[in-house]
């Protein structure tokens, strides 16, 4: 199929689930904070997975191709999996600064890091047996990871992403195991940290990828847009991904209105063309959508774009996620038509 929509990952969570407010009002954790959920512990994982059902039945009454679980059951993007893992302290949490410079609790690695035992398999597993359609599910980066924790056991933080890059690299052959069609790696770090990405952040992206046969994608962007504003025309790392053996790079390029002419640096790769602007709950045309995607088209194959929002939809009035949806599938529909 030329265009195919799918979601980066995160769909608006319910408000009846989750406290809405506070998420978007305090930077996303990086350690566990059960206080943010509305439903006592007893029912909280039935209400998730009725939550779930909501995202999956939102995607494909959209029309979207490639559905994900929508993350509903996570409090942040990487925060689940990243303390999940065996070597952190649950209980004496660290600091590091986040990406916009503020101090944060974080995991605190007190040992060496590794996977105890999946930790996305059962939602993969549950959005399988609802949807018909292609999956995808989102795990964190290694090398975000290790940016979103405070080392105080390796002699180095590269060692440490080199033991998340381990961990991760066990969670995506589980996840192809059960029967992922896309299995995407979350790296925003990258962006906000190019010196050390550059020093040995493809190097722990890679190692979570070796030996992977599946279709698989690293998904980069500037930050979410209810904590960042005025984003730059231009990443501060992509083209070194054309050295990244995953086969998709998502990214934003409509509300940062990007100079899609980087692309032509990434020969070979799929490109996930964030498309829909998640700074605002305005609704844009077809019409709109459209023009976004023809300004990455010069650069990028028609059969290698893929159609998303530009980042997680996490943070949007549901009304608008899905108005959202359906125009960017509306567009996918303007574009075969043209080009096939």
């Amino acid at each position: 199929m030329l265009f195919p929509t799918t979601l980066v990952g995160s769909f608006p969570q319910p408000d009846w689930l989750i406290d809405r407010r506070r998420l978007a009002e305090n930077i996303p954790p990086r350690v566990r904070e059960r206080g943010l959920w509305r439903i006592e512990e007893s029912f909280l994982k039935e209400a998730q997975d009725d939550a779930t059902l909501l995202a999956i039945r939102a995607q494909e009454d959209a029309g979207i191709d490639i559905v994900t679980d929508g993350e509903i059951r996570r409090e942040s993007y990487s925060n689940r999996f990243a303390t999940a893992l065996e070597g952190i302290d649950l209980e004496h949490h660290g600091i590091a600064t986040t990406r916009s410079g503020k101090q944060q609790a974080v995991p605190r690695i007190v040992g060496k890091i590794r996977r105890k035992h999946p930790v996305e398999l059962d939602d993969l597993k549950f959005l399988k047996r609802n949807t018909k359609r292609q999956v995808k599910i989102t795990v964190p980066g290694p090398f975000t990871m290790s940016q979103q924790a405070q080392n105080d056991f390796y002699p180095s933080i590269e060692e440490a992403a080199m033991d998340y890059a381990a961990a991760v690299n066990e969670e995506i052959r589980d996840l192809f195991a059960a029967g992922a069609d896309v299995v995407q790696i979350d790296e925003p770090y990258m962006q906000a940290q190019p010196e050390k990405a550059r020093a040995y952040g493809v190097k722990a992206l890679n190692k979570a990828l070796e030996n992977i046969k599946g279709e698989t994608a690293v998904h980069i962007c500037f930050g979410y847009s209810v904590y960042l504003k005025n984003k730059p025309a231009g990443y501060s790392f992509l083209p070194e991904f054309a050295s990244c053996s995953c086969k998709q790079i998502s990214i934003e390029t409509a509300e940062p209105k990007l100079d899609c002419s980087v692309l032509a640096r990434l020969p070979g790769k799929k490109i996930m063309v964030g498309c829909i602007d998640l700074s605002t709950p305005e609704v844009e045309t077809p019409e709109t959508v459209v023009a976004r995607i023809k300004r990455a088209l010069p650069y990028v194959k028609p059969q290698d774009v893929i159609l998303a929002p530009d980042c997680g939809m996490k943070f949007l009035p549901r009304a608008s996620a899905v108005g959202k949806l359906r125009s960017m599938v509306e567009a996918a529909k303007r574009l075969r038509a043209e080009f096939a």
